[in-house]
């Protein structure tokens, strides 16, 4: 993995760029937070980030998932099955990870955006990273309680649904960082602006939940924005929620 795939935004805070996704790694000493996993097909990429900062799989403390969807989830069951790794998310959200359910875009609906400058390549890399491969989740696990977990970088989960019912960014309040899954996104290959957005209405779940957790987090105190697609956004994280809106 290259240098420039990794950036530290403050001390023990690590995003890292994947193919089309990120992730994020928190560290305290020798323990790591893990937030997202990438598609299964970033494996390999996911394991060399942690060698590259110095840390072995058995080094994470335990992985948070911002939602269920594959470009996140994808490793998950491998490091809950191969490490003894739990997994946590929101409580609703343990369902899709299990799927019982699927809250995906369908081949069907990216057909129908084929024409779109983007959403074909995107949508070829996908399906080769694992946009549709099976990874259920046999023991995901809720968050233990409410505000900040006893891991490495203190996150706060934050529910954030409409994306996914469960779907929950996470905030470093010491840090001034919100890690925003893809309630609030900088960029995507589909995309044609760039800056703080909503994902395309066809990832969504729900399109006016999704609206109305801007309102969840617009008045965190955070100035570094940690997307789940696209780079690190640096300013006040109101104005990133007002760029949002405007874009719809």
């Amino acid at each position: 993995m290259s240098e420039d795939a990794i950036v530290q935004v403050a001390p023990g805070v690590h995003l890292v760029h994947g193919s089309d996704t990120n992730w994020v790694v928190l560290s305290d000493g020798d323990a790591v937070t893990l937030v997202d996993t990438g598609y299964p097909g970033d494996r390999q990429a996911l394991l060399a980030s942690l060698e590259t900062l110095g840390h072995a799989p058995e080094s994470v403390v335990a992985v948070l998932v911002t939602h269920a969807h594959n470009d996140h989830l994808g490793s998950a069951e491998y490091l809950s099955h191969t490490y003894g790794i739990p997994v946590q998310l929101h409580e609703a959200e343990l369902p899709h990870a299990r799927r019982e359910f699927l809250h995906q875009v369908s081949v069907g609906q990216v057909a129908r955006q084929a024409w779109r400058p983007g959403v074909l390549p995107w949508a070829v890399r996908a399906l080769r990273s694992g946009g549709k491969a099976d990874v259920r989740m046999t023991r995901p696990q809720p968050f233990p309680g409410e505000g900040a977990l006893d891991l490495p970088g203190r996150p706060v989960p934050v529910h954030t649904p409409g994306h996914t019912a469960g779907h929950s960014a996470f905030h470093l309040p010491e840090a001034g960082v919100l890690i925003s899954g893809d309630a609030l996104v900088s960029g995507h290959p589909t995309s044609q602006v760039h800056g703080p957005q909503l994902l395309p209405a066809m990832f969504d779940a729900e399109r006016e939940r999704s609206l109305a957790a801007l309102r969840t987090i617009e008045d965190l105190p955070a100035d570094v924005l940690l997307p789940g697609h696209g780079p690190v956004h640096r300013g006040p994280l109101r104005a990133a929620v007002e760029h949002a809106r405007e874009l719809g």
